[in-house]
């Protein structure tokens, strides 16, 4: 059971009064636009490999550092929880919307493993992300974003090209029109052949890890900035930005 002592859980502040409302709107409205905007780009191809929504879709882990750093975990958490509801109604308009994933071959934008894969992948992935952070979070300031979003991309990678494309899952998860086309094994510029959707994991978790490299620039002016308004000064927020 969760122990809630005024406004605090788990240690950390969860409301903390008109302080807590001015960083966690913002919190919350960026999150959603991540989702909705990935749900959104991952219809169109870039390449052979890769959708936009790939370049979109790991902001959401530099949104959730951010919150962590300045309002706490459970704040953290909570716009998690905001994204994965927005996610999985995004999730429910994608099953109505048929989108081309290749030359010859369509199908609907989201199946019943791809909601799947994506509902669990994000949970997971985000939350094991806010763990990690506020474990390090006292330590070197760019050491607690680098290394949660590094575990938690690599997670949410694993996790959702597995349950929404692998061959292995059929006999639980059934096959789609996806299924097939994802597990053709295809050319790639270095020369081995490989799995179509093991591919497409490879180079999504490489952008997932570039684009955490480059929000430590961002995450930094963004707590820099912070620090120096009182409103979200150490002493006000409960918890130390470094």
């Amino acid at each position: 059971m969760v122990a809630v002592s005024g406004a605090r859980v788990f240690g950390y502040p969860f409301w903390n009064g008109a302080n807590m409302q001015r960083g966690f709107i913002p919190g919350v409205t960026a999150m959603a636009a991540v989702v909705v905007a990935s749900n959104i780009l991952v219809q169109f191809l870039v390449g052979e490999w890769l959708t936009w929504g790939a370049f979109t879709y790991p902001v959401a882990f530099f949104v959730t550092d951010v919150m962590n750093r300045l309002y706490g975990a459970a704040a953290a958490r909570r716009v998690v929880l905001v994204g994965f509801v927005v996610g999985v109604f995004c999730s429910l308009i994608g099953t109505q919307v048929t989108i081309s994933i290749g030359p010859d071959t369509s199908a609907p934008a989201v199946t019943l493993r791809i909601a799947l894969g994506s509902g669990l992948a994000f949970l997971v992935a985000q939350l094991v992300n806010v763990l990690i952070f506020d474990r390090l979070r006292r330590e070197s300031w760019w050491r607690a974003p680098i290394v949660s979003s590094v575990i938690g991309s690599s997670i949410d990678t694993a996790l959702f090209f597995t349950i929404a494309f692998s061959a292995v899952l059929v006999g639980s998860l059934g096959a789609d029109d996806n299924t097939w086309f994802f597990n053709e094994r295809i050319a790639t510029p270095f020369g081995p052949e490989v799995i179509r959707w093991v591919g497409a994991a490879f180079m999504d978790w490489l952008v997932k890890l570039a684009i955490a490299l480059c929000a430590l620039i961002p995450f930094r002016l963004i707590v820099n900035r912070a620090s120096r308004i009182p409103a979200v000064s150490p002493a006000s927020s409960g918890q130390p930005i470094v």
